[in-house]
């Protein structure tokens, strides 16, 4: 009675927060039940939703099958996970200097102008990337092959090379995710405390001297942080990136193919929604536990850097 009475002291707040909490359960707590798809042969009938997962038979773990018997499990989990740790350690360092370059910017005109240039890529859907690669790597109208072509060299069939492939993903996501990663870094950079900073004058500190004894300091709990939510999503792809940059070159699938691409193919060739639930509950299972164990280790140095 007494936590309720001190509840309803804060009722305004808690009316505030009501629609937020109704929309959490509605679209992800009841949602979640829905994995028991995931140990289910799952055949629609007649009746809609509840009633197909009633009457669709247990199978087990036996959805779970499509991922670890494929002869493609190797190439997949590598190529999700090889790319996923590489885009955690790029977009970490490159979100990062590119804050702290636009904080040591005077100008609030150029701040913006700036930010507003390298946040517009991550607004573009990938359909529309795709295109604006195309004009550059064409085999035939292709920017970079009249380039080669035009020193004397012989074109390049892009799209048939694996080898150029994974610079290029790793280049395309790190360009169209860098404006909106370094925002979080930049507005926390902004929020240190000036005195630091005067502090370090003071001690003769050069502003290279002040950003990596004063700001880098300051960032290292959210960097932290930031990174142990990446790591949670390191068994999952953007979709749009691997899947419509190469274009379903199938010569391409070696260095192209990854979790979610091979789900998706999967899907579309079998109409197994029980195998397409089975990946998804994989990926979030593997992602909880790293997310967790990536915590542990943080807290085990600093208590001020973890997660919870």
């Amino acid at each position: 009675m007494k936590k309720l009475k001190k509840a309803m002291k804060h009722k305004a707040l808690l009316l505030m927060a009501l629609p937020g909490t109704i929309w959490l359960i509605v679209f992800f707590y009841i949602p979640v039940l829905g994995n028991v798809v995931a140990f289910k042969n799952f055949k629609i009938s007649e009746g809609g939703f509840i009633k197909s997962l009633i009457d669709s038979p247990w199978v087990g773990f036996k959805n779970f099958e499509f991922l670890f018997k494929s002869s493609n499990a190797y190439i997949i989990t590598r190529n999700t996970v090889l790319y996923n740790v590489t885009f955690i350690v790029l977009n970490l360092i490159v979100a990062v200097i590119f804050a702290v370059i636009l904080s040591q910017l005077r100008s609030k005109r150029s701040i913006k102008v700036i930010q507003t240039s390298m946040l517009l890529p991550y607004f573009l859907s990938w359909v529309i990337i795709n295109f604006f690669v195309n004009s550059f790597l064409n085999p035939e109208k292709g920017l970079f092959n009249a380039i080669i072509t035009g020193n004397g060299g012989e074109a390049i069939s892009w799209y048939n090379e694996p080898k150029y492939w994974p610079f290029i993903i790793i280049f395309m996501g790190v360009w169209k995710g860098i404006g909106y990663n370094s925002i979080i870094y930049f507005a926390s950079i902004m929020g240190i405390d000036p005195t630091y900073y005067e502090a370090a004058e003071v001690d003769g500190a050069s502003k290279w001297q002040q950003i990596i004894h004063v700001t880098i300091p300051q960032l290292i709990p959210l960097m932290t942080v930031l990174t142990i939510l990446a790591v949670g999503n390191i068994f999952r792809a953007d979709f749009g990136l691997f899947y419509q940059l190469p274009r379903e070159s199938g010569a391409l699938f070696d260095v192209t193919n990854v979790l979610d691409t091979y789900i998706f193919r999967g899907l579309m060739k079998s109409g197994d929604i029980g195998m397409a639930s089975a990946a998804g509950l994989y990926q979030s299972v593997v992602g909880c536990i790293l997310v967790v164990v990536t915590n542990l280790i943080a807290r085990k140095y600093d208590e001020n850097s973890a997660l919870f």
